[in-house]
Parts: C-alpha cells; sequence; structure tokens
C-alpha cells in the first residue's frame, strides 16, 4: 500500500467520524450537548477486571508504594517498592521488600535491581543514616538490570523504620575507581512496612 492510498484511507476515514453523529447509536452514558449543537458523551464508570497475576499499587505510604500482586483464590501477596532516582531525576535502581514469617534469621527480604553496567564483583553496599555498612553480593542479571537478593534482620529492619534514609552504594563498571550512592528514603517506611503481612514467598 502507497503513502498516497493510506492518506486516501485516512481521509476517509475522518470523513466517516465526522459525519457519524448524525445516525451513531446511543451509547447509554450520560451526555451533554455544547452551545453549538454537539453532544458530548460524558462516559460511564467501568469495574476493574485484574487478570490473576496482575500488579497493582494497592497503597502510598510518602516515599513508598505498596505494590500487591493479585492472587483471585487466595489472599494477594503485597511488598513495598521504591524507584530510585539520580540527581538528575532518572531511574537507576528498585527496592522491594517484604515482610517474612517470624522466627526466621531474616525478618524481611529485599530484592534490589541496578543498572547492567556496574562492576558486580565491587558487589553491593547498603548504610542507613550514619551507621556501620554492609555488602551483599548479586545473583544475576537479567535485560532489565543485575539482582541482589538479600535478607535484613529485625534489628535491620528496626534501623529502617528508626531512620531518615539508607544510601545503596555500586561501583560503575566504565569507572572502577569511583562509588555511586544511590538514596533511598526511609520516610513513611515504618507504616508501609507494618501494613504488610508476612508471608513465604
Amino acid at each position: 500500500m502507497s503513502i498516497k492510498t493510506i492518506s486516501k484511507s485516512a481521509l476517509a476515514l475522518c470523513a466517516f467520524m465526522l459525519a457519524a453523529p448524525a445516525w451513531a447509536q446511543d451509547s447509554g452514558g450520560d451526555s451533554v450537548t455544547t452551545p453549538s449543537g454537539d453532544t458530548l458523551d460524558m462516559g460511564q464508570p467501568v469495574d476493574e477486571v485484574r487478570e490473576p497475576g496482575t500488579l497493582y499499587v494497592d497503597e502510598v505510604f510518602d516515599d513508598w508504594a505498596r505494590r500487591c500482586i493479585y492472587i483471585p483464590d487466595g489472599e494477594d501477596v503485597c511488598h513495598l517498592y521504591q524507584l530510585l532516582q539520580d540527581e538528575e531525576g532518572n531511574a537507576v535502581a528498585e527496592f522491594t521488600i517484604l515482610k517474612l514469617p517470624e522466627g526466621l534469621q531474616a525478618a524481611a527480604g529485599a530484592t534490589i535491581v541496578v543498572p547492567l553496567q556496574t562492576l558486580l564483583t565491587q558487589q553491593l553496599t547498603i548504610r542507613i543514616d550514619s551507621a556501620q555498612p554492609k555488602r551483599y553480593p548479586f545473583k544475576f542479571c537479567t535485560v532489565t538490570g543485575c539482582v541482589a537478593q538479600i535478607g535484613l534482620t529485625g534489628s535491620e529492619v528496626a534501623a529502617f523504620k528508626k531512620g531518615a534514609k539508607a544510601t545503596l552504594m555500586i561501583v560503575p563498571a566504565a569507572a572502577p575507581d569511583q562509588v555511586v550512592g544511590l538514596e533511598l528514603s526511609l520516610k513513611g517506611f515504618t507504616a508501609g512496612f507494618d501494613s504488610l503481612q508476612a508471608n513465604a514467598q
């Protein structure tokens, strides 16, 4: 099909759309008539239909979002999520944390995704305010980034609740002598984490 043919088809479609109000069927919704005589459809509310496994934002706690996975025949699995940005506002990393059942060494599990250009041998370092930092290895990389899956003790979760911010430190592969610090805000963390149900997944 040539460009000229497409252009003619587009013009025909526009003409069809302009002519439609003269014979279009009633949509059943509320409508408003403008001073010029045009009828505007105001639309109708539609119940949201979620597919199994759909990820949705359930509630926001300041700088944290509680995101849940829809499970039709059970209780949705929820976690806290924060997108980390650089000084220019570009999305750089993701931090996801969920509550684990009592009795485990880890009170929470977190998944951190950083850019593919990260020097993996230097690992991931996390510091809460001015406390002693802790280092974690990366597990694997995907097309979206490199992933660290870490466990946080009860005392570390308590430090998250009391703290103002955490700093995630990574080393760029292109500049192995530099350390990039990404700020993880802890504003809203306490309320968000306490709202989570422990899950074993």
